[in-house]
């Protein structure tokens, strides 16, 4: 049973505990205690993994003095002759190289506390099941042999009063190996959560083309939109540098010439960042040319309020705590030109809704048709707003929707992220039910590490009122931070909530208190 998840672990002693309680006879006692001592105990080397901690966080000390001395290079006034092959100036490049050490430095260290975390979490785990293990087995012992089938029908009230008090003794023991298995579960899972998290951060690495230089992929990977934290507002995410790169593999001689001359000719970093996302979604140089056409030489606010549509203003992950009808305090809404990215209020094309916003994140030349109108040029929110609800009842009739424009099927959904989204991010889409708080918990470190590599993950959400009513409605999960989830709530919000509160039905601080359950999730492959 080594080949258990930590998830499973927890859900095999609840079971057994919940059998041990319940058991009205000796033989099932028995059983149920042989069931609990089958549980693999939780497994891993602290000490190795420590060991490890620590190297990182050495290295992390290490790189301090690096980004120091590459920083007085970004500042030092470096002339603007030198260039890569996309254009980069030699500032850009150092400037670029010397956020890279810090996130490097930032890296190592937060992987080391991971690493460190994991393994005192381990050890205590360890050391509290290996405990209750023996006292387990002491009880065991002291039980004896099973009874024969006669002696099992009837129980004499000396029979009741010994298996009563080994049940009182063993109670505290398998709830005691849960409680190291449910900690050791949350350790592994937050281990796992942040090393993805630094992983993908890791973004120039992601390209493997040898036809942009490593001067220039460093700084593609670190071209972040103007204002907000840089961290939270990168252009170009994993799944960008990873499928740019091999689309330029792909190219012919001609093309590949063509897109660098695209890149060279670019007038800012995020110009040259918006090229290559377009080149990731998927689009021909055809398309390409045509979108350079329409946003060459625009400024990076020009660039950012047309061409991405989810954008995270500060830093503050909180909830900020909950207003009267559930919701978050610390909501951000999701605009162009002050109109909203959202549904109809009167409509239910929530799926629809999220669907195309999902798409326009991950596709700047679908963003700009939406935003700038045929011409890319507009700046007119009433436009925007009517070419927005005109393509979410597009993408609502192609996923056979309800009439008037009410409810869409797991099916239809499947097929618009299928259809809208899948072609500029490569992922299918699976769909996954989340019947109750364990298999949320379980598919945590999936979800996270799709959007941390730039996929979103669509999330259903629903609640019950007092009559059993159901409401039903479709997020998108865009974004993760430590224990945060960002969400984007078609009603025209970003906000974020806990990893505690998304496993455990407390979602309604990204809607209201009439959803507070994530039931299912479209999870990238």
């Amino acid at each position: 049973m080594a080949g258990e998840s930590t998830t499973q672990r927890c859900k095999a002693l609840t079971d057994r505990l919940k059998d041990v309680r319940g058991a009205d006879n000796k033989n099932d006692l028995i059983s149920a205690i042989k069931g609990a001592l089958a549980v693999h105990a939780p497994v891993g080397d602290p000490g190795t993994i420590e060991a490890t901690g620590n190297r990182y966080k050495t290295a992390a000390a290490d790189s301090t003095q690096l980004h120091q001395e590459v920083l007085a290079v970004a500042t030092s006034g470096l002339p603007d002759v030198w260039t890569g092959s996309t254009g980069a100036k030699a500032a850009e490049v150092v400037a670029a190289a010397a956020r890279a050490v810090d996130q490097q430095t930032t890296a190592l260290y937060n992987g080391g506390t991971a690493l460190l975390g994991l393994a005192d979490a381990l050890r205590s785990a360890q050391g509290q099941d290996g405990a209750a293990r023996s006292a387990l087995q002491q009880v065991l012992s002291e039980l004896g042999g099973e009874q024969g089938w006669f002696d099992e029908w009837f129980e004499d009230d000396e029979d009741e009063a010994a298996r009563k008090k080994a049940q009182q003794a063993a109670v505290p023991q398998v709830d005691a190996m849960l409680s190291a298995a449910k900690h050791a579960d949350e350790a592994a899972r937050a281990a796992a959560r942040d090393l993805n998290k630094l992983a993908s951060e890791a973004r120039a690495g992601k390209m493997k083309t040898n036809a942009v230089t490593a001067a220039d992929k460093l700084v593609l990977a670190e071209t972040s939109g103007p204002d907000g934290p840089t961290e939270l507002n990168e252009l170009l995410t994993a799944n960008d540098m990873k499928r740019s790169g091999e689309y330029l593999d792909k190219m012919n001689d001609k093309d590949r010439a063509d897109f660098e001359k695209l890149l060279a000719d670019s007038k800012s970093p995020q110009e040259r960042a918006y090229l290559m996302k377009a080149l990731a979604a998927g689009h021909s140089m055809d398309e390409i040319r045509a979108f350079q056409g329409k946003i060459h030489g625009k400024d990076p606010e020009w660039l950012r309020t047309h061409l991405t549509p989810v954008y995270t203003e500060d830093g503050d992950t909180s909830s900020g705590g909950q207003q009267e009808n559930g919701s978050n305090r610390n909501t951000d809404q999701v605009t162009f030109d002050g109109a909203n990215w959202k549904q109809a209020d009167t409509e239910g094309t929530c799926v629809a809704s999220s669907t195309v916003t999902a798409r326009a994140m991950v596709d700047p030349l679908y963003a700009l048709d939406l935003t700038g109108g045929p011409s890319g040029q507009e700046d007119d929110p009433a436009a925007f707003q009517q070419r927005l609800l005109a393509e979410q009842h597009r993408v609502h009739q192609e996923g056979d929707g309800g009439a008037n424009w009410d409810g869409m099927g797991a099916d239809g959904k499947e097929k618009v992220l299928e259809k809208e989204v899948s072609p500029h991010t490569g992922a299918d889409f699976d769909y996954k039910p989340m019947p109750d708080g364990n298999a949320r918990r379980e598919l945590l470190p999936d979800i996270e590490k799709a959007v941390a590599d730039g996929k979103p993950v669509p999330v259903g959400v629903e609640g019950y009122d007092k009559d059993g009513k159901r409401s039903g409605h479709a997020m998108m999960i865009v974004g993760q931070e430590g224990n945060m989830l960002q969400i984007y709530n078609p009603w025209g919000t970003t906000t974020w909530v806990s990893e505690d509160d998304f496993v455990n039905g407390r979602m309604a601080g990204a809607s209201d208190d009439r959803l507070p359950t994530a039931y299912a999730v479209h999870l990238p492959k």
